[in-house]
């Protein structure tokens, strides 16, 4: 169900690093326990994130709740098919529903992020 070359957080964002970028995203656990998206907030390409700093918000039938950014770096890319179609959010979170493209800072911010088989044990705790 989730991507196994994924990192994710506790926050319920993945990251996929490619090379030197990293494409973040929300989960399907994040988008199901959300609802229906009805608007995704994204920053200005240039913007420069910390660990767990606010990339902007997504906003549901039932709840506006906060993406933070698991890893450190400048947004090089925001996924502006968001703007018009926040329901990919729903319908693909792992795929076309990215939200932003990063150039990574610090490579090694992965390590505090979990693999999928720790991601999937998270939930475990979670959901019982």
């Amino acid at each position: 169900m989730y991507p196994t070359d994924f990192f994710y957080s506790k926050d319920h964002e993945w990251v996929k690093i490619e090379g030197e970028e990293a494409v973040i995203g929300i989960t399907d656990f994040a988008q199901k326990q959300l609802g229906d998206v009805v608007y995704v907030e994204l920053p200005p390409v240039g913007t420069q994130l910390d660990i767990h700093q606010t990339i902007g918000v997504v906003e549901s039938v039932k709840a506006v709740s906060d993406v933070y950014s698991p890893v450190s770096g400048e947004v090089i890319a925001v996924n502006e098919n968001l703007n018009d179609s926040p329901e990919m959010l729903n319908q693909d979170p792992h795929g076309k529903g990215w939200i932003i493209r990063l150039k990574i800072r610090d490579k090694s911010d992965t390590e505090k992020l979990m693999t999928v088989a720790d991601y999937e044990k998270f939930l475990e705790g979670i959901e019982s």
